[in-house]
């Protein structure tokens, strides 16, 4: 039974749930809305007054003081950079063979350049070959095998 009651209270509810909203006008007044006999339309609103400014405000001493400091032993001024380290010409080789190689046949071929097939065969070795001394030259272990990667 109190299921029944339960339904009976939900359908109270719908049924005086209020007033539906009239979205579509009604097609046979020619009347624009507001304009029906009995109402008035809505008085024009004036818009808001803008709120007052505050007035500005004097120059605080922190300013002043600021201006009147010396800043090159007020600031931090950080130690200058490390040289760029050099590293060995067979290296440098071997880097230019694996990024310049690649480089000029990339613009040879955008730009319709016939190179040469000796040429052609040298920068693809001058790659392999750069990739291949890298390689060979990187260490097999780590720096400090108890080095676990972390940071404090």
């Amino acid at each position: 039974m109190q299921r029944d009651n339960e339904d009976d209270a939900w359908r109270s509810i719908v049924e005086n749930f209020g007033d539906r909203a009239d979205l579509d006008p009604d097609p046979q007044s020619g009347s624009q809305p507001g304009t029906q006999p009995g109402t008035q339309p809505e008085p024009r609103r004036e818009p808001d007054p803008e709120p007052p400014r505050p007035a500005p405000r004097p120059a605080s001493s922190w300013d002043e003081e600021s201006v009147d400091s010396d800043w090159s032993t007020d600031r931090f001024v950080p130690p200058p950079p490390p040289p760029v380290p050099t590293t060995s010409k067979d290296r440098m080789a071997a880097w230019i063979g694996i990024f310049g190689s690649p480089t000029v046949l990339l613009i040879c071929l955008v730009l319709g350049i016939d190179l040469p097939q000796l040429i052609a065969y040298a920068l693809v070795g001058a790659f392999v070959g750069g990739f291949l001394y890298l390689v060979s030259q990187m260490p097999s272990g780590p720096r400090d095998p108890d080095d676990d990667g972390a940071r404090i």
